[in-house]
């Protein structure tokens, strides 16, 4: 995993992988332009090449990209992950969950590959993130509470280096005023940031000096500037000219020599032996392994294993039996459900049909109170006709009697 160390210049790097993390933003108006893209492109002399962001998304989210660079022959894998969107939310309550899970999500594809039967952690493509550059706004006055939660959230999962970005925007008083404020806030809320090693005496001297420069107050520039007879990288304002490599500007060279030249190692390390080994420790525990029984006695790999595949049946087991109850009792409130609404059925049938009969009943009784009517209408008709012929009858006869009376009168 780590590779064949390559000296440069007193220098040792890894022609193997390098994993590198940009960072947070501070939440600051503009908080886009704290200039983290050209503070990487400066730090390793390169233009990275990567899609625009463009911060409108509505949430964090974390974007990847492995570069592999070359000086001379020496061979640098580096993956650059940067944190868009980071503190552009109105709502930054849960804005550092997407970096956390981005972390431990390198660290649970290392463990699985750890795990394996047949392991090629030589040949396996580690994407731990072994530092974190932390971007704080040059505001001259305290961290923000996004910051603090950030990084209290951060500090056991990955080595965190804290930058004030774009220092030349306070003056040098108020930036040690600065560095002393922030120092004191990280103590004060348990944040525990990267510390170069001191256990090392060939490194012990200027890493116990670099620790007391922490935060490192840095500039960014691509532009190079001729001063005096040297091009130099520099920043050119009405005002003057702040140069980048000049350690009486900004603590560029100090960030660059600690982060690849001198400690490069050393954060790779930290990496695995502390934030790698706290994560591991922690899985492997939730997933019931143990490294001592109660009585302090070690637990061998296949007593673990088979105690916790044992503790995992029995669990399935009462799982099954949970279920199976549950059918049954879910059944038998069906069934009881089916025979309750059965019983409704053949009680609204039931009154149906006693309805349908009254209204038969009904129906008959009226019908032969119809037939009653009809009949007596029938007769009532059949008398007033007979009525009516006895009546033309003896109208008949009475006109006979008077004509012949009349005939009788006038013959006379």
């Amino acid at each position: 995993m780590w590779g064949h160390p390559l000296r440069v210049g007193g220098a040792e790097l890894c022609d193997t992988q390098w994993k590198f993390c940009e960072g947070a933003d501070q939440f600051l108006s503009g908080e886009t332009g704290l200039g983290k893209s050209t503070l990487m492109d400066t730090l390793f002399n390169t233009k990275f090449e990567g899609e625009p962001a463009t911060h409108t998304q509505p949430g964090v989210q974390l974007r990847s990209n492995t570069y592999d660079l070359q000086e001379s022959n020496v061979g640098l894998k580096l993956t650059i992950v940067s944190t868009v969107g980071f503190g552009d939310q109105i709502n930054k309550e849960d804005s550092y969950k997407p970096i956390v899970e981005f972390i431990d999500a390198q660290f649970e594809a290392y463990l699985q590959e750890e795990l394996k039967i047949r392991r090629v952690l030589h040949t396996y493509h580690d994407s731990r993130i072994h530092a974190c550059l932390y971007f704080i706004a040059p505001t001259g006055h305290s961290l923000k509470s996004l910051d603090l939660v950030t990084m209290k959230k951060l500090d056991s999962k990955v080595n965190i280096i804290p930058i004030i970005a774009k220092s030349d925007a306070i003056s040098k008083s108020e930036l040690t005023k600065f560095k002393i404020k922030i120092t004191s806030e990280l103590v004060s809320n348990g944040v525990q940031i990267y510390q170069f090693p001191t256990d090392d005496e060939s490194v012990a001297e200027i890493n116990g000096t670099m620790n007391a420069h922490l935060p490192f107050a840095v500039i960014g520039s691509t532009e190079e500037l001729k001063i005096g007879n040297k091009m130099m990288k520099a920043r050119q304002y009405p005002w003057g000219t702040v140069q980048v490599e000049n350690e009486a500007h900004c603590d560029f060279v100090k960030l660059r020599e600690m982060l690849i030249r001198v400690n490069m190692e050393d954060l790779r390390e930290q990496t695995h032996s502390r934030h790698y080994e706290l994560y591991r420790r922690c899985k492997l525990e939730e997933m019931g392994f143990k490294d001592t029984d109660p009585d302090s006695k070690p637990f061998s790999l296949q007593e673990t294993y088979e105690a916790k595949r044992n503790e995992f049946l029995g669990e399935l087991q009462k799982k099954e039996e949970e279920m199976r109850q549950m059918f049954v009792q879910r059944v038998k409130e069906k069934e009881a459900e089916l025979k309750e609404a059965e019983k409704e059925l053949h009680e609204k049938f039931d009154r149906l049909k006693k309805l349908h009969q009254d209204e038969k009943k009904k129906l008959e009784d009226k019908k032969k109170s119809l037939d009653d009517e009809v009949n007596a209408f029938k007769q009532r008709k059949t008398a007033a006709e007979l009525l009516q012929s006895q009546g033309s009858q003896a109208g008949g006869s009475q006109t006979l009697k008077r004509d012949k009376e009349k005939k009788n009168l006038g013959f006379l």
